[in-house]
Parts: structure tokens; C-alpha cells; sequence
């Protein structure tokens, strides 16, 4: 089937306009050092809301300690919490004595502030000790509400169930704030008495978190997929990785789920990818039509029709 000129040129412009968003909004989350995906992955609704939500950064193991709903009176998970909090901080002495050994006095003295830093915690969590009773309390009136049929059946039980669970994550994301604070304090009295150089070399040698590396990941696919469909590079198969991550997009938020934000633009997206991955764009699919003359898999990847001569 011929194509005329006006559709080649509209395929044509449909996807270097599409790669062009996908491109920019890769580069301005590579170029922003304060970017995070952990307010899209917070705000996830659905059956994939906790997968979603699996790399968010945490203080301490709140999702196994005071988020579980177990058989734990709260005593017990506002212990555990506060050993995982601490635990951390120890693990992160240990990682950094070795990165730059100290001197027996220099790491008497980081003990000393991690022991000071530990009294901090423990002082401030008898200060919050009943709102964490109450939030415990509640954590476990959710699980319970939220495991009757009756709260995916009936449209307001669920809308009532996802607007407690934000209550209840906005409170645990304070809570976990201040926790980070303290830690921060301690890390800056442990750098005090560091030279520059000794500082740069501990912060090479820590890891960076999950959410850091799907960051990365999501935003030099989104520069990838992007370049490679302005320049009709690989199109078909980058037009396919560019619905993948629409979809994902999109299953973060179904629209069947109460409290579940728009996501139009996405799916206006998901279909213009579509056609430009279903219909030949001959002359006019850029460098993939100077690719064709010798890739062997040409026959492989669809129609051979020239659309170049409509």
C-alpha cells in the first residue's frame, strides 16, 4: 500500500515530536540533582502500589518494624525500629573506617558521637512515644479494614482505605525525617576532623541507594529511546521500550482505582507509539532507511515496501 507524502511527512513529524519529550524530559532529570521518582512512586495506587513503593528510601526497617501489621505490640515495633535506625548508623562507621582508617583516639571519638546521637533518638522517640502507639494502632485497624471484601468491592471502603494508608505514610515520612536529621548530624560530626580529601573518598565509596540506580536507569532510557527516535534510530524497537514505560506510567495509577490521578497524556502517548511502531515509514524513518540496505535481519523486521514513492 502506497502512502501518500502528507502521511509520511505526519508519521514522520508524530515521531521525532514524541521523541523529543521523551528526550527532554530524560535530560532534565540527569540534569537536576534534587530529581527523585520517590513522589510518583509514593503517590502509586493499585495492586502495584507496594512494588512501586519497594525502593523508597527508609530510615531504618519502619516498613518491617512499626508499618508491619504483626503480632508486635508497639512496644515491641517501636524497639526494633529504633535498633534498625541505629544499626545503620553503625554499619555506616564500620564502612567508613574502613574507606579512611582512624586513629584509636579519632574512633573513640565517632563512638562517642554515635552514643551521643543514639541518647538523641531514644529521648526524642519517649517525646513522639504516643502518637507511634496510635499510629501503630491504626496501622493495624487499616490491614484488617483493608483485607475485608467489602474494601475492594464498594467504591468508598476503598477510597476511604487509600486516603487512611496516605494519612499514614505523610506521618511515617516525617517520623523517618527526623530520624534522618539526627543521622545527618552525626555523619557531620564524624567528617568534622576529616580533610577534604578524606571526605571525597567516603563518599566515593558509598553505595548508591536502589531508588538512585532506577533513577539513573529510567532517566538515560527516557535520553536513549528519545535520540534514538528523532533520528529514526532502531525506531521500531525503541518505539516498543517507549510504551513499555508509558505502561508502567499508566499501572501505577489505574483509573478503576479510587483516588487514582489522570493519566491521559500517557495514554495519548502510548497510542502515537503504537502507530509508529506498527506502519513502515520507508524514506522517512531517518537512519534506519540507510540501515536497511545491509542489515541482514531486514527481511526479518516487517514489510520491504518502499514508502519512499507514494
Amino acid at each position: 500500500m502506497r502512502n501518500s507524502l502528507l502521511a509520511l511527512v505526519a508519521l514522520a513529524f508524530l515521531r521525532i515530536v514524541v521523541g523529543l519529550h521523551f528526550f527532554l524530559e530524560g535530560m532534565n532529570h540527569l540534569r537536576d540533582p534534587e530529581w527523585s521518582s520517590a513522589g510518583f512512586r509514593k503517590a502509586a495506587v493499585g495492586p502495584l502500589a507496594d512494588r512501586f513503593r519497594a525502593d523508597l528510601p527508609q530510615t531504618g526497617d519502619w516498613s518491617a518494624t512499626l508499618a508491619a501489621a504483626d503480632r508486635r505490640t508497639a512496644a515491641e515495633a517501636i524497639a526494633a525500629w529504633e535498633k534498625s535506625v541505629t544499626a545503620g548508623w553503625q554499619q555506616r562507621l564500620s564502612a567508613r573506617a574502613k574507606t579512611v582508617p582512624l586513629a584509636p583516639e579519632a574512633l573513640k571519638a565517632a563512638e562517642g558521637a554515635a552514643k551521643t546521637a543514639e541518647n538523641e533518638l531514644a529521648a526524642w522517640l519517649r517525646g513522639i512515644r504516643t502518637d507511634l502507639e496510635e499510629y501503630r494502632l491504626e496501622v493495624v485497624r487499616l490491614a484488617d479494614k483493608a483485607s475485608r471484601p467489602v474494601a475492594a468491592e464498594v467504591p468508598f471502603e476503598r477510597d476511604r482505605v487509600a486516603k487512611k494508608r496516605r494519612e499514614l505514610d505523610r506521618q511515617a515520612a516525617g517520623w523517618m525525617a527526623e530520624a534522618a536529621a539526627i543521622g545527618a548530624r552525626l555523619e557531620a560530626a564524624w567528617d568534622e576532623p576529616l580533610a577534604a580529601a578524606e571526605r571525597r573518598r567516603i563518599a566515593a565509596a558509598t553505595p548508591p541507594s536502589a531508588l538512585w540506580r532506577a533513577d539513573r536507569f529510567v532517566s538515560w532510557s527516557l535520553v536513549t529511546i528519545g535520540g534514538c527516535l528523532v533520528l529514526g534510530l532502531l525506531t521500531k524497537f525503541n518505539a516498543v521500550g517507549g510504551i513499555c514505560f508509558l505502561a508502567s506510567v499508566v499501572a501505577s495509577q489505574p483509573f478503576w482505582v479510587p483516588g487514582a490521578q489522570a493519566t491521559y497524556d500517557q495514554w495519548v502517548e502510548i497510542a502515537a507509539l503504537f502507530v509508529i511502531a506498527a506502519l513502515p515509514t520507508g524514506g522517512w524513518s531517518g537512519i534506519d532507511y540507510f540501515l536497511r540496505s545491509w542489515c541482514p535481519l531486514s527481511r526479518c523486521c516487517g514489510s520491504r515496501t518502499d514508502c519512499s514513492n507514494p
